[in-house]
């Protein structure tokens, strides 16, 4: 196989594992494809359920600094890390790489909820 090639997705592994504990997830990288599609689409879904929250979020707000509230996401951080915790064994660097998703996901809200910000007005 060329090595610039994609992977079959319906053939069997071509590396192991080196520890003798591990249990597979899937037999193809096809399989797995699917249960990660599978995934994303529940994944979207909850962050559409959180967008309602953040959006909603705005009406309690009365400037930017609220909206960017640096403390509250230094709490959110802290608490999807710990979160990842009894996980940690499953992949490695687990609650870096969910932390760095979050301060992306995060940095996107604040973004939009500023522009929501402006359709708001006081009471």
């Amino acid at each position: 196989m060329n090595p610039s090639q994609e992977p079959a997705v319906n053939t069997g592994p071509v590396r192991r594992f080196k520890n003798p504990d591990y249990r597979e997830v899937a037999s193809t990288l096809g399989d797995l494809r699917h249960k990660i599609d599978a995934l994303d689409a529940q994944i979207v879904a909850l962050l559409a359920q959180r967008a309602l929250c953040v959006k909603d979020a705005t009406r309690f707000k009365r400037d930017a600094f609220q909206v960017a509230a640096p403390a509250r996401q230094a709490e959110v951080f802290q608490r999807v890390r710990d979160l990842c915790v009894p996980h940690a064994e499953s992949f490695p660097e687990f609650a870096d790489v969910v932390e760095a998703s979050y301060r992306t996901l995060v940095a996107g809200f604040i973004a939009a909820e500023n522009k929501l910000f402006d359709s708001t007005t006081e009471i």
